[in-house]
């Protein structure tokens, strides 16, 4: 067994290797000529263009690495056939299980080492060559928003501003809802506008209205300076959301969802991007069954018919992801589901194909 598996393992790494420079080839043409244009206009340097390359080099290896694994396991299967060398390995009594074991070892290393190469390597290089581009053709970042609403980090303090303006930490038409540790108002605060004043928000032309239990009334009262450290929630929380889950670690997307819940801000796209950081992690286990089931199947055309099965189940996969995302962020499925329901339904597909295998 362990001869046949040196085979194996000799017709499938080279492929694997050239098919993950193939795949990072095509992405990284497509990104340069996917904004060659903006290069071009602002002037960018072409040393800059491939500093942008090199650090989206990781990204693209991470893309690369599933599809890859398919088309390399598939064509491998595909050439033992041809070479009717697995009618031997099959009629000598080895199952398809034993035979394509170390592919299924191979994609579960890829998962766990997929997973860490991307929290260590791939965000970090993501996320600087993202501001290297912006900055090389002038992309302006948009964090004012107008309608903000906050909530404290104690929850006793609810901020809700027309509009935020980033540049100068200025708020504008603001209300304030002051509540005790109980839930209940205390205050309510209308301020023209407010400004940051180091640690805390200071507000300007404000009419206060306070409840009184004891004489179940509301009176109110103007002011014409509103300086409290009550008001200390953080000018970030404000910002309108620009980063996106894809440019963060776990630990950083798992503390941005709470944030995004923290605010209230809506969190539901995040939070289903955060959980398919380790759904899409485990893709090199669904390629592994699907590309051992169908592998044997194709005795002519190889090159084509592995490409082609490539292709066809990136694209379905992908598809499913983009419409559980999709369908997560309107609220119509849990962000857990989202993430998780399209390669659990790709991994039921693959077991069945299994097992269904001609051997």
């Amino acid at each position: 067994m362990t001869r046949i598996y040196r085979m194996i393992l000799r017709s499938f790494l080279p492929l694997f290797l050239v098919a993950v420079l193939f795949f990072v080839l095509i992405l990284q043409i497509m990104d340069l000529f996917g904004n060659i244009w903006r290069y071009m206009t602002h002037g960018v340097p072409a040393l800059e263009v491939a500093r942008i390359a090199l650090l989206y080099l990781p990204k693209c290896i991470a893309f690369s690495l599933p599809v890859a694994f398919l088309f390399a396991v598939s064509f491998t299967l595909g050439l033992f056939y041809t070479n009717n060398e697995l009618f031997a390995i099959f009629g000598s009594g080895i199952s398809l299980y034993r035979l394509v074991l170390p592919f299924i070892l191979i994609g579960i290393a890829l998962s766990v080492g997929g997973f860490l190469f991307e929290d260590s390597l791939v965000i970090p290089n993501l996320r600087t060559r993202n501001a290297a581009y912006a900055a090389a053709v002038k992309l302006a970042s948009a964090s004012s928003q107008s309608n903000a609403t906050v909530i404290s980090g104690s929850t006793e303090v609810i901020y809700q501003a027309d509009y935020y303006n980033d540049a100068q930490k200025r708020l504008d038409g603001v209300t304030l809802i002051v509540r005790r540790p109980d839930g209940a108002l205390e205050r309510r605060i209308d301020a023209q506008w407010g400004e940051w004043k180091e640690t805390r928000w200071v507000f300007h032309a404000c009419r206060v209205f306070v409840w009184d239990d004891v004489r179940q009334e509301l009176s109110d009262f103007t002011q014409d300076v509103l300086d409290s450290p009550a008001f200390s929630e953080s000018p970030d929380t404000f910002k309108r959301p620009t980063r996106t889950v894809t440019e963060m670690t776990r630990a950083e997307a798992e503390a941005y969802v709470a944030t995004l819940k923290r605010t209230g801000f809506s969190y539901l796209e995040a939070l289903t991007d955060y959980y398919r950081k380790y759904s899409f992690a485990c893709t090199p286990l669904i390629v592994a069954l699907i590309a051992s089931s169908l592998g044997s199947t194709f005795r002519k055309n190889i090159l084509l018919m592995s490409l082609l099965m490539v292709l066809v189940i990136s694209v379905v996969y992908y598809v499913a992801q983009m419409v559980a995302a999709t369908l997560s962020k309107f609220g119509y499925i849990e962000p857990l589901a989202a993430a998780w329901s399209p390669f659990s339904l790709f991994l039921i597909l693959g077991v069945m194909l299994f097992r269904t295998a001609r051997t």
